[in-house]
C-alpha cells in the first residue's frame, strides 16, 4: 500500500515540473513583422528636361591702344567737367555737343597711372578738356585767334584733336577743389609753369599734378600748367570724321 502511495506521489511532482515551464506559442502570420516596403524606383529625366547650361559671355576684348574710348569707361573714379560743353568757357557758348571725355586707350591708360600715383598722395584728377573735334579748333579759334593759346587750325591745329592730349586740375578725392595758380584757360602769365607767381600751395599742386603727370608719359606745355600731351605719336587725320556714340547703359 505505501508503495503505491509513493508511486502516485513522484508521478504527481514529475507532472507539476514540466506545467511549470510555459511552452511558447509559434507565432502566428499576424505577428509576424513584416519586412520593410521596397522603395520606389526613381526613373532619370528625359533629355527634353535636362535644363540646358547658360552659355558663358565671351570675355570683352581690350581695345587697340589707338582706339578713341570714353575715358569713363575705363576710369569711373575720375571727375569731368568738361569747360567746352558748357557755357563756363571764355567763349561764353557751348562748342561741344557732347559732355563725355575721349581719349586713344594708351593715353588713357597712362592716365590711369597718373591717377593711381595721385590717390596715393590724397588726390584725384578732374578732366577739363580732352579730345577735341577738328570743327571745335575752328569755333575757338574764330573766338580767339592767337598762337600762344589756341592752336591754329589752318597750320596743324591742336594736338588735343589727335585723342592724346588732356586737360586737368588737381582735386581732392571727394572731388573738392584745392588751390591752383588759376583758373581754366587763363590767357595771361600766371597760367605758366613758372610758378614764381602762384602761392606757396598753388605751387605745391601743381607740382604735384606736373609730377604724376610726367611720370605716366604725358608732357606739358610751359604756357598752360593744365594742359599735357601724350609722348605717344599719335596720326593727325584718321580722327577727323569721328562719331562719338552716347554713353551705354
Amino acid at each position: 500500500m505505501r508503495r503505491a502511495l509513493a508511486a502516485a506521489l513522484l508521478a504527481a511532482l514529475l507532472l507539476a515540473g514540466c506545467s511549470a515551464a510555459p511552452v511558447e506559442a509559434a507565432p502566428t502570420p499576424e505577428t509576424v513583422p513584416s519586412a520593410s516596403p521596397s522603395p520606389e524606383p526613381v526613373s532619370a529625366p528625359a533629355p527634353s528636361e535636362i535644363p540646358t547650361p547658360a552659355p558663358i559671355p565671351e570675355p570683352t576684348p581690350e581695345p587697340d591702344d589707338a582706339e578713341l574710348v570714353r575715358v569713363r569707361d575705363f576710369l569711373p573714379e575720375i571727375y569731368i567737367d568738361l569747360k567746352y560743353a558748357a557755357e563756363d568757357n571764355f567763349t561764353g557758348r557751348r562748342i561741344y555737343d557732347f559732355d563725355e571725355a575721349w581719349l586713344r586707350y594708351g593715353t588713357v591708360k597712362k592716365l590711369a597711372s597718373a591717377c593711381e600715383d595721385l590717390a596715393a598722395e590724397g588726390y584725384a584728377l578732374m578732366i577739363w578738356d580732352a579730345f577735341r573735334p577738328a570743327s571745335a579748333q575752328f569755333a575757338l579759334w574764330e573766338a580767339a585767334p592767337d598762337p600762344a593759346y589756341v592752336a591754329d587750325p589752318y597750320s596743324g591745329g591742336s594736338s588735343h584733336s589727335r585723342g592724346g592730349t588732356v586737360d586737368v586740375t588737381l582735386v581732392c578725392l571727394d572731388g573738392s577743389p584745392v588751390e591752383m595758380p588759376t583758373e581754366f584757360d587763363d590767357f595771361s602769365a600766371l597760367a605758366d609753369r613758372d610758378y614764381s607767381d602762384a602761392s606757396e600751395a598753388a605751387r605745391e599742386h601743381a607740382l604735384i599734378l606736373e609730377r604724376a603727370m610726367e611720370a605716366a608719359g604725358f608732357s606739358g606745355y610751359f604756357a598752360e600748367w593744365w594742359h599735357y600731351s601724350d609722348t605717344a605719336d599719335w596720326p593727325a587725320d584718321d580722327l577727323d570724321d569721328v562719331e562719338l556714340s552716347p554713353p551705354q547703359d
